[in-house]
């Protein structure tokens, strides 16, 4: 399936590995943009810890901060995937980071009042081996939601591997059944998702 309306897609990867260091949530991330390609939304990646995103929740923190640049290619896009690996049974660093500085958008409206952000939809990516996909899926849903994105129906996709093992995602001979088959249905979703929001958007409130 396609969508009749041209989209974008910017995918945050929050892995802690700087690149060209081999990353699971990385590879991961691909793996989304690449399902979001058959639908015609054509995608970006950033790995963020390789750039000096400064700590805050303002647009710029000054001295170098690379946030407002990577702010102007999130604001262009139609869909937003966030994806983190899983430590301790958190979220990366990098990705809290990510949704402190987002916070910023909070104070950015349009003349009636609507967030920059509405209209957006965004996705959700984990991975990890150890238990936290359900509960890192549902605090990025929160954050991302309240700071205007929308999230659609299945936008979510983890993968845990067996706990107390060595075996990455990025180790994996072929993607998971199950993994590939949540790839498709919240690729699916996500860009019918963004072609309706921007065909017609949120009423001011």
């Amino acid at each position: 399936m396609s969508t009749p309306t041209s989209l974008t897609a910017l995918a945050l990867t929050c892995s802690l590995s700087p690149s060209p260091t081999e990353s699971s949530t990385q590879v991961l991330t691909d793996q989304v943009l690449d399902a979001l390609g058959k639908h015609g939304v054509a995608g970006e990646s950033i790995r963020v810890v390789d750039l000096d995103v400064k700590p805050g929740v303002e647009k710029d923190m000054g001295d170098g901060d690379a946030w407002p640049g990577i702010r102007e290619k999130l604001l262009a896009a139609d869909i937003l995937v966030l994806a983190t690996p899983t430590w301790m049974g958190n979220m990366s660093s990098v990705a809290q980071r990510v949704l402190e500085r987002l916070d910023a958008e909070l104070s950015e409206t349009d003349d009636e009042g609507r967030l920059e952000t509405f209209g957006k939809v965004a996705l959700a990516v984990v991975v990890g081996n150890e238990d936290g996909g359900h509960a890192i899926t549902a605090s990025l849903f929160q954050g991302l939601n309240d700071v205007g994105f929308t999230v659609p129906a299945n936008g979510g996709v983890y993968w845990n591997g067996e706990a107390m093992t060595t075996t990455d995602y990025k180790d994996l001979a072929e993607t998971p059944e199950a993994v590939a088959s949540t790839l498709a249905t919240m690729s699916a979703n996500a860009a019918h998702l963004a072609a309706l929001l921007k065909e017609a958007g949120y009423p001011p409130a």
